[in-house]
């Protein structure tokens, strides 16, 4: 992918485990924004759903994503991630539509 990267990426948090899950995500903003490339790094609930959460990101360049992915604040929350999440991340990415 060349140019601007938006990820979105859905997150399910185990029953009784909807709290934790949106704290360990909510960790990850501040480190994540402080990154070279990122644009936005934004935290979503779902209205109806709170073991739903999706963030909505965008990075200037996919080297950018790559390298948050491999960050260490990206590796702590794979750590705790088995036991907050339901089932794996869906992790979704996207170009701009030009017209």
């Amino acid at each position: 992918m060349l140019g601007k990267v938006t990820v979105i990426a859905f997150h399910r948090a185990k029953s009784g485990k909807e709290d934790a899950l949106r704290e360990a995500l909510l960790a990850l903003c501040g480190p994540t924004r402080e990154e070279q490339g990122c644009i936005n790094y934004d935290l979503h609930v779902s209205a109806e759903d709170p073991g739903l959460l999706v963030f909505h990101e965008n990075w200037v360049s996919k080297a950018d994503l790559d390298r948050h992915l491999a960050s260490p604040h990206i590796d702590a929350f794979r750590q705790v991630a088995g036991e907050l999440l339901a089932e794996p991340p869906n992790i979704t990415l996207w170009s701009a539509a030009e017209g």
